[in-house]
């Protein structure tokens, strides 16, 4: 289910929002002040933000740009402020799309699909029959699903990403969510699992190539 994080201190535009939203099978969460959506933030996962300008604690052009300085969620500007200056400042400052109130709740559903439309496909990649999807945390191989733990898909994703590069067992550990402590060695059997799941072979590899006293490079 999609999660949206709703920053809006006009209660009753939110439960509008909130209520058109959750009619399209959305989960949404409200937040009445930057505050509180900046500390939601940190805690758990949403896939797009819609964002009022005119909050009581902070411009929302800040919450804009503090969210864009750690994160790449996709940010929906909902504001009475509608002139051509906003928009361009909106826009600088990482917003995806922008709204001026009033506006057809039904207008936002089809910003916020087209945006999840777009971030899906951007965030796919495809090597031979191998497809791998970032947004959904999905490998397909040859038209089938295999599942991969999140510690095998982040490794794989990051191999892909940088392909043809040779990536160091380091390397994978810090750009994973592996502990900082853990042994290098076990990112082999990692590649292992991985391997064996998605049916390359270590001596004859496809995707996994081992490169002896370094680590892995994605061929």
């Amino acid at each position: 289910m999609i999660r949206v994080l709703l920053i809006e201190d006009d209660l009753n535009m939110q439960e509008l929002i909130s209520s058109y939203l959750q009619n399209y099978g959305y989960s949404v969460v409200c937040k009445a002040s930057a505050k509180e959506a900046l500390d939601s933030l940190q805690k758990e996962e949403y896939d797009i933000i819609i964002l009022d300008l005119m909050l009581p604690d902070m411009d929302g052009f800040d919450v804009c740009k503090r969210v864009k300085s750690f994160s790449d969620i996709p940010i929906i500007i909902s504001s009475a402020r509608g002139d051509i200056g906003n928009k361009i400042m909106g826009y600088e400052l990482g917003a995806d799309d922008y709204l001026a109130k009033p506006y057809e709740p039904r207008e936002l559903i089809l910003k916020i699909e087209a945006i999840l439309r777009r971030i899906k496909k951007g965030k796919s990649l495809k090597v031979a029959d191998l497809e791998i999807n970032q947004t959904s945390q999905s490998v397909i191989v040859d038209g089938y699903e295999v599942d991969l733990t999140k510690v095998e898909f982040e490794i794989l994703y990051y191999l892909a990403t940088h392909r043809g590069e040779i990536v160091s067992r380091e390397q994978l550990i810090n750009a994973t969510s592996l502990h900082p402590d853990t042994k290098s060695r076990a990112i082999d059997m990692h590649i292992s699992n991985i391997r064996h799941k998605i049916g390359d072979d270590s001596k004859n590899p496809k995707y996994i190539k081992s490169v002896w006293g370094i680590g892995y490079k994605f061929v």
